[in-house]
């Protein structure tokens, strides 16, 4: 048996095979950590970046009680934890050096890291963005639906999905998770996005959604230009996706919604998605190792 507290490695298969089964106790609240450790499996472990990733669990009596992952340069993804063992781990980050820009958690525990980290390194946090996660009940079209149909995107689409992205990115205020070339060709391999389009065929709403890991798909990516919303485009596409992914033998259906947005928290209730935690996004400021407590220049 493995002593108890943090341990920390590089290789995703070691990672999987000592935390998988924790991480599918509970598959919508770790969505995100089961889906990109997955895209990492399947698409290459250099799929987010250069950087090699990071990964992190915490062992008491034999047994996964918490993990992390990372995808430099991105932010630190933790599951649920309490403030002991928040402050354990950023103590044990820091003390190794890693220089972290941020963490996404659910709300508490994204709060107590960003205090830990605070305390051993000197960085100040910043809450940037808190977002609702929602599980599908029961799937409510919204009547009438806007004339067009449902298509998935195809190598045809690539630019299209490119451009899309990259505005996405930019009007939710997040760094991507990838390129826009790279996230367009993930999707393109796994049919992973929907279009509604108009009757003549013109794209005018896109929703995404993630490989089934676990037994749940996540939405994501859900997005209509500016000049084109208010039109219903954006519910339709999340239903036929939902609708989807139910088909495909999903168990649980998932997505993010910002709270900063009523609108889309609105439509994503009424047609059936039902609150299941909020989410927090801290960003750190720079501190140099000079500048963080306990160090003398």
């Amino acid at each position: 048996m493995r002593p108890d507290g943090w341990h920390l490695t590089a290789d995703l298969a070691e990672f999987l095979a000592r935390s998988g089964d924790f991480l599918r106790t509970r598959p919508a609240l770790h969505t995100v950590a089961l889906t990109v450790t997955e895209t990492l499996r399947v698409r290459g472990m250099h799929m987010y970046g250069a950087e090699a990733p990071v990964f992190g669990l915490l062992e008491q009596a034999g047994e996964v009680r918490a993990a992390f992952f990372r995808t430099p340069p991105r932010n630190l993804g933790l599951t649920s934890l309490d403030p002991e063992h928040a402050d354990t781990l950023a103590a044990r980050l820091a003390g190794l050096g890693h220089r972290l820009p941020g963490v996404d958690a659910d709300h508490d525990t994204a709060t107590v890291f960003a205090e830990a980290w605070q305390r051993h390194t000197g960085a100040t946090p910043t809450l940037r963005r808190r977002h609702r996660l929602y599980r599908l009940g029961e799937l409510t079209p919204a009547q009438p639906l806007p004339a067009g149909r449902a298509r998935i995107a195809g190598a045809q689409d690539r630019e299209q999905l490119m451009h899309w992205h990259d505005e996405f990115i930019a009007s939710v205020g997040n760094v991507g998770s990838m390129d826009a070339g790279s996230w367009a060709d993930a999707r393109i391999a796994h049919a992973g996005v929907t279009f509604w389009e108009t009757p003549d065929g013109t794209p005018v709403s896109m929703a995404g959604a993630t490989p089934m890991v676990a037994g749940q798909i996540r939405v994501t990516a859900v997005y209509t230009p500016a000049r084109l919303r208010g039109r219903g485009y954006a519910g339709a596409v999340t239903v036929e996706v939902s609708r989807a992914a139910l088909a495909s033998g999903a168990k649980e259906v998932v997505l993010f919604a910002d709270l900063a947005n009523p609108t889309s928290n609105g439509l994503y209730r009424r047609i059936g998605y039902l609150p299941v935690a909020d989410f927090a996004v801290y960003e750190f400021s720079e501190t140099s190792a000079e500048d963080a407590p306990g160090r003398s220049g």
